[in-house]
């Protein structure tokens, strides 16, 4: 088995794996409670009207640029995003399932066809241009390969080898929904180093995806962060 797939497999593994739901004591036993969080193993893709989105999308050119290119590095590229993966992020926010302070109240006033749109419209524009990143870096290694020895997993297995999003393998282990997945290629280092931080901090952990990331982001240094951010916005 190649090292990409036995990635595939333990990934597959690990959202496969993720309970869908918690328990608590109880007089006479142990009772199974609903979680609090959005299991996406069964997130079917989403279709929305791309020119419905163009018309929404004005207050959200503000920050995402008007080509879905962020005009600020704090503020992510929504350009070439799946849209499954932005419409999930737009319904965890407008359930409060991920906190942000600006997001937050903009997606509250969204209804669902609004969501689907804008993730439509987003999703159909073209991503930023590749750029040139060193892969023999301290946050190519990370991104590539992992470290075992401080339990990080290659960010490669959800997000590509070049962060432009997975590529599917043939494997006979279970498939997760990979358009669940975001691109990771050229977001800027401030951006991924806030994400990574509200991962590890929890304002991040609505869904099952979130509970892996919580995890993985623990795992990194300050140092390690550094590297990996800096890594991901030059690819």
């Amino acid at each position: 088995m190649s090292s990409m797939h036995r990635v595939l497999h333990l990934v597959a593994a690990a959202v496969l794996w993720l309970p869908a739901f918690s328990t608590a004591a109880a007089e006479g036993g142990l009772t199974r409670t609903p979680a609090t969080w959005t299991d996406l193993r069964r997130q079917q893709p989403i279709t929305g009207d791309a020119q419905a989105g163009l018309a929404k999308s004005a207050v959200c050119a503000a920050c995402h640029g008007p080509q879905g290119l962020a005009i600020a590095p704090n503020f992510p590229n929504l350009a070439g995003q799946s849209a499954t993966y932005l419409y999930v992020q737009l319904k965890t926010l407008k359930s409060g399932q991920r906190s942000d302070p600006i997001m937050s109240g903009q997606a509250a006033t969204l209804s669902d066809t609004d969501m689907r749109n804008l993730a439509a419209y987003y999703s159909s524009l073209p991503a930023k241009p590749a750029g040139h990143s060193d892969a023999a870096s301290r946050g190519g290694r990370l991104f590539l390969d992992g470290d075992p020895t401080q339990g990080v997993p290659p960010c490669q297995g959800c997000h590509g080898p070049t962060g432009q999003g997975p590529r599917v393998y043939s494997s006979d282990a279970p498939q997760p929904p990979w358009s669940t997945f975001p691109r990771l290629h050229g977001q800027s280092a401030i951006y991924v180093t806030k994400a990574l931080g509200d991962f590890s901090g929890g304002a991040r952990s609505g869904t099952s995806n979130a509970l892996i990331m919580h995890g993985v982001a623990q795992t990194l240094g300050d140092a390690d962060i550094q590297a990996l951010s800096t890594y991901i916005a030059t690819q």
